[in-house]
């Protein structure tokens, strides 16, 4: 069975009263070379345990579980499940869980269907939550790498750094918890239905430490949310409208201790600098 094939999917969905849902994201993928090179990528073996989500008729699925131990697939639609049956039937190490990903505790789940082996995320992920989806996956602090294919647009966002028109307070979040790498793009015409916009399957390597040393983590990321929410604003500016119990000179002082000119704006500093930064109000405030 080529789960890849036009022909095949509507004869395995059609029986089953299945019709695509925007509202889930659902675009599957009908080019069969993206499915084996997004689970060669990912670097499985027997040891590892894989987290997919959206799988959809289960072509990305089969193959994962040619290479995995185990692979643990969770959908939202139900109306899949009679398909996925089938599809998985000669996958013994592939589970279907019907429910909403992101009310699952994933590392709950992980410890609880993948144990003593080593946890991933490899998936197509449905566009309209992948910003959610990937904070789930990185505030689970379980996963090891997540190899995901996203909306280009996104991935530029999350691998942008400083000083570009991409760079902004995701970019900081995800690349705080992770090293992203885009290793391949994925066109329309390999999905259906087609959707209007190029994907890319990106790769996320967990970290086993911060990038930069931080006096608080959770006040650090108040510092960059308030940097870009009024992102035309110089970062002085920024962070008196953002951030509460500064003085626009406290501010300024803090900005220029840091080599930094009182008149940049946020999108000019790297991880480092709003590290330095969140550290230096830090002090202020003591």
């Amino acid at each position: 069975m080529d789960l890849c094939d036009i022909n095949e999917i509507k004869q395995l969905l059609g029986p089953n009263g299945f019709h695509f849902s925007k509202s889930m994201g659902q675009n599957f993928l009908i080019a069969p070379w993206v499915p084996e090179r997004i689970a060669a990528e990912a670097e499985l073996d027997g040891q590892t345990g894989v987290l997919e989500v959206g799988p959809g008729v289960g072509c990305l699925t089969v193959q994962l579980a040619k290479k995995a131990g185990k692979v643990i697939a969770v959908e939202l639609d139900k109306k899949l499940a009679p398909v996925l049956d089938i599809t998985l039937a000669d996958c013994p190490n592939a589970e279907a869980v019907f429910a909403d990903v992101l009310k699952l505790d994933l590392s709950a789940l992980v410890a609880e269907k993948l144990p003593g082996l080593r946890p991933v995320v490899c998936a197509n992920l449905p566009y309209n939550i992948t910003s959610p989806l990937l904070s789930a996956f990185l505030d689970a602090g379980c996963f090891e790498t997540m190899t995901v294919m996203v909306q280009r647009e996104v991935a530029l966002r999350i691998c942008a750094r400083a000083g570009t028109a991409d760079y902004g307070a995701f970019s900081i979040y995800v690349q705080w918890y992770a090293q992203p790498e885009i290793l391949f793009d994925v066109s329309p015409e390999c999905f259906m239905p087609r959707p209007k916009v190029t994907s890319s399957v990106l790769k996320l390597t967990a970290r086993k430490a911060p990038p930069a040393e931080v006096k608080s983590e959770k006040f650090f990321f108040s510092v960059v949310r308030a940097a870009f929410n009024q992102r035309r604003k110089t970062l002085a500016n920024a962070l008196s409208a953002g951030l509460s119990g500064y003085t626009k000179e406290q501010l300024a002082d803090a900005i220029r201790a840091n080599g930094l000119d009182e008149r940049v704006r946020g999108e000019m500093l790297d991880i480092q600098k709003f590290a330095e930064l969140s550290n230096k109000l830090s002090e202020i405030s003591e």
